[in-house]
């Protein structure tokens, strides 16, 4: 199914599941969506998967989707991808690794404890991906808008 109009409704059920009511009227308990471009086109092609990983409905563009089932698919989005975006570097204990980082998110100031150099990725342009030690994944959107100290310090990594 990859066509808006098999849509017939998501929601929510009693135990705050998401729930998908195909055209043919069979609700599908447990539904979650996937991005399959989470980073780069975070809004193009938006998956709805059954509990067991198959695909129910492909949306091309999450606009296209009516204002009350996008409110919920966003919200389930923003709760399985908690992806902290980094704003700032305060300071790293070494410049060897493993090193302890503070950092300044779009969510507050942490600690971080970073493996290896291997946990900083490129993902497209200069975007950064950065792996805790724990597996917390933290975003940078653009390695080149960092301010100079952050940039200072990252660049020790790369």
């Amino acid at each position: 199914m990859n066509n808006l109009k098999n849509l017939s409704r998501i929601e929510r059920n009693e135990f705050g599941r998401l729930v998908y009511v195909d055209s043919f009227d069979v609700r599908h308990v447990g539904v979650y969506p996937v991005r399959a471009f989470p980073i780069t086109a975070p809004d193009s092609g938006i998956c709805l998967m059954d509990d067991s990983g198959k695909e129910l409905l492909w949306f091309q563009n999450l606009d296209a989707v009516p204002d009350c089932e996008r409110g919920i698919l966003e919200e389930e989005l923003a709760v399985r991808e908690f992806m902290p975006f980094i704003e700032r570097i305060l300071k790293v204990s070494s410049f060897a690794t493993p090193s302890i980082w503070d950092i300044e998110t779009d969510r507050g100031s942490t600690r971080i404890k970073l493996k290896g150099e291997e946990d900083i990725r490129r993902i497209a342009g200069n975007a950064l991906l950065i792996a805790d030690a724990n597996g917390l994944q933290f975003l940078i959107r653009d390695s080149t808008k960092l301010d100079k100290v952050s940039k200072k310090l990252l660049d020790r990594f790369r």
